[in-house]
């Protein structure tokens, strides 16, 4: 047995939940909406580490400002 990640876990436990609780129903679009679950708080929780600053909040991330910019609209959590 593999040590898991306490993340992966979490995200494997809950999505086995929701495959479950379909009960058989074919999933839809199930890949955007993990990212849109797991995205949203991240952004926001590194955004709140990084006092609000997007070029330290993208250095944290390990992305572009640009991008981080982008998914911060997408997200709608530019004030």
């Amino acid at each position: 047995m593999t040590n898991k990640h306490p993340i992966t876990q979490c995200i494997e436990t809950q999505l086995q939940q929701y495959l479950d609780d379909l009960k058989g129903t074919p999933p839809s679009d199930l890949y955007a909406m993990v990212l849109a679950v797991v995205e949203k708080p991240m952004l926001e929780l590194v955004m709140q580490h990084a006092n609000q600053n997007q070029s330290l909040a993208a250095q944290y991330l390990g992305i572009n400002r640009n991008t981080l910019h982008k998914k911060l609209v997408e997200h709608q959590l530019l004030k």
